[in-house]
């Protein structure tokens, strides 16, 4: 499933460059309860169609009605992006079911050449991090090198938003808890990329939106060098696979690293690791192993659903004592589980 916001972006360079007139909605400002965060995207061409959201459904009604009335052609004819505020007293934030004291403050763009909407979106595919600086009073769009990650922000002349490489999933391994862990992914927008060297393994693993590869983890791991926004995640049980994209990945800037496995494997691999491997203890603190969340799964569908949390869980930010590593919960659970179960974690 591509990312909402190059699906947005690309939707709209697509109206645009069939000739329809397009307006760009970006949420540049939110006070109190929000539905959707600063940076959130949606385009509206001249038949009112529209992809993305910028309230969740709240007032994505009145917004097309306001510019199909003003005449999405007029807009784009002035080039001028115009200011939009929700929500301001209470009466108008429970006519838009906004939450109560939420405002939101937008910006209409016409998209237009100056836009720069080729680029971004290119600069996107080549996961590269980018700011887009776009003038109030022109529509004029400037590119900078930023992070993907930042804080989009307005003042009286311009919009800063900050747009860049989805997030990616590295999985080693081609098994059933593979395909339950991939199509979870593919759900909430990661690119995934499937490695295993085992042709027997990958010979019937095929799923659509999936890339698969067969050379050795370690060699895709480095030829990938796994960027801020890449998770990866061993699934094999087999050290000689996972522990060679342990290593490298521990060494890169990905934001998670995990590998499936019981306590005591876990603790076996880390050792091994430290040992075998030289790997410091800054980087053995950085692996996440048993992978997951702890939510008392015992399927491989649940697993693969409690590792998909924690990935999201760190790649959102969250530092909580709760949710609570499968390590963890299952200390205080006191379960014990076979090291030889494919589903012990």
């Amino acid at each position: 499933m591509e990312d909402l916001d190059i699906l947005v972006l690309r939707t709209a360079l697509s109206w645009h460059q069939a000739g329809q007139p397009v307006v760009l909605v970006t949420v540049a400002r939110t006070w109190g309860s929000s539905p959707r965060p600063p940076g959130s995207l949606m385009a509206i061409n001249e038949r009112g169609e529209t992809v993305g959201s910028v309230s969740g459904g709240c007032i994505e009604d009145d917004l097309i009605l306001r510019i199909r009335e003003g005449g999405v052609q007029a807009a784009c004819t002035t080039q001028a992006p115009t200011v939009l505020r929700y929500g301001i007293s209470a009466d108008e934030a429970h006519r838009f079911g906004l939450p109560c004291g939420g405002t939101v403050e937008l910006v209409l763009e016409p998209v237009a050449r100056h836009s720069r909407l080729d680029e971004l979106l290119q600069a996107c595919q080549e996961r590269r991090s980018t700011e887009r600086v776009l003038n109030l009073q022109t529509g004029h769009v400037s590119l900078n090198v930023g992070q993907r990650d930042g804080v989009p922000r307005m003042d009286e002349t311009r919009l800063t938003t900050y747009l860049g490489p989805k997030a990616r999933l590295i999985v080693i391994g081609a098994g059933d808890m593979s395909r339950y862990l991939c199509e979870m992914a593919l759900s909430v927008g990661f690119e995934v990329i499937v490695c295993d060297p085992r042709e027997e393994h990958r010979a019937n693993w095929r799923l659509d939106g999936v890339t698969v590869c067969h050379e050795m983890p370690d060699d895709l791991i480095q030829r990938l060098q796994p960027d801020a926004r890449t998770a990866v995640v061993a699934l094999t049980h087999d050290p000689k696979l996972d522990d060679l994209a342990l290593i490298d990945a521990l060494q890169s800037k990905a934001f998670y690293v995990g590998a499936i496995g019981s306590r005591r494997n876990s603790a076996h691999r880390r050792e091994r690791l430290r040992t075998h491997f030289d790997l410091p203890e800054s980087a053995l603190q950085a692996l996440r192993g048993p992978a997951g969340l702890y939510i008392g799964s015992k399927t491989p569908a649940e697993i693969a659903l409690s590792i998909l949390a924690e990935v999201v869980a760190v790649k959102n930010g969250i530092q909580l004592p709760a949710p609570v590593p499968v390590v963890e919960g299952k200390a205080r659970h006191e379960v014990t589980e076979p090291d030889s179960s494919p589903i012990a974690l």
